[in-house]
């Protein structure tokens, strides 16, 4: 049915619950492909020993380079892009063979429901469901006996991942951007190329539950990814696109942040359409091109 693409950073204990729940609680048979980084805790065996289909690199190369990687022994029409450190609930990839056959061609971005561990709770569209926040401490069956608490509205927008797209969009806008080393910004780029050939349909969909440990996550692992995740990579966005990701969210995706850095989620009502251009998007604008020019300054400094 799907090719599973999922980076894994020396990441053993969580990858495997995670490939472990898509066996068990899948509706369907997918591909799994796993990008090993490194591989030094054992991963590389472990999925040596599962005849897993697998690529693999000595080092590090960042999540755009693995998924790129892992994406080219993809078999199936459909590609869902995944992290290590989720669980998927029963029936995530039956939720997601519904909505596909109802949509009429292939220009989608599918997101599922991703229940944050309680240390990053009320996020994205579900409420707080406290499970674990380690592998260790996880609880199978309080988030499974629990999931119908859960909420489960469809939005409009993207998490991003666990995401769904077809593989002729997948290559029509060339995968995942490498310049992201080693993540962040490069799940929005993703999203604004998919826009820029001509996706309209961003849905989130709220019965596709997946439970992810979002303090564990391998790319989070370096003492500098935090100042590259806030500064870094939006830099390298707002120069490539000449917009920030937040206002392409907020404007052309209709979700991102609002004035009080809160994730803002609305309902989804159907394919979007190209963004109301008033006072507000070009102040907000204006006010990127002045970071732009004072990037470009520092940048010639330096």
């Amino acid at each position: 049915m799907f090719s599973i693409l999922i980076p894994t950073y020396n990441n053993l204990s969580y990858l495997k619950l995670c490939i472990e729940s898509i066996q068990k609680n899948s509706t369907y048979n997918h591909q799994i492909i796993v990008h090993i980084n490194e591989g030094s805790d054992g991963s590389l065996e472990y999925i040596k020993n599962l005849n897993c289909e697998f690529t693999y690199s000595k080092e590090n190369i960042g999540m755009p380079s693995a998924l790129n990687k892992a994406s080219k022994l993809a078999k199936n029409d459909y590609i869902v892009i995944s992290h290590d450190d989720f669980y998927y609930c029963p029936n995530w990839d039956f939720v997601f063979k519904n909505e596909l056959d109802l949509l009429n061609d292939n220009n989608f971005y599918l997101s599922g429901n991703t229940i944050l561990d309680i240390e990053t709770n009320d996020k994205l569209p579900s409420k707080s469901l406290d499970a674990g926040n380690t592998v260790e401490l996880f609880n199978e069956n309080k988030l499974l006996d629990n999931l119908d608490k859960v909420k489960n509205i469809n939005w409009q927008g993207t998490t991003k991942c666990p995401g769904l797209v077809h593989k002729d969009t997948w290559k029509k806008v060339n995968g995942w951007s490498e310049e992201f080393f080693p993540t962040g910004g490069d799940d929005t780029d993703f999203a604004i190329k998919l826009w820029n050939s001509k996706v309209r349909i961003f849905k989130g969909l709220g019965n596709c539950f997946v439970y992810h440990f979002g303090s564990i996550t391998t790319r989070k692992k370096g003492s500098n990814l935090n100042t590259y995740l806030g500064s870094k990579a939006n830099k390298i966005f707002i120069r490539k696109w000449g917009m920030s990701t937040n206002f392409f969210e907020k404007y052309y995706l209709n979700s991102g942040l609002d004035s009080k850095k809160n994730l803002i989620f609305r309902e989804y009502d159907g394919p979007l359409k190209d963004p109301t251009k008033n006072i507000n998007y070009y102040f907000e604008l204006f006010l990127i091109k002045l970071n732009i020019i004072y990037l470009k300054i520092i940048s010639s400094k330096k």
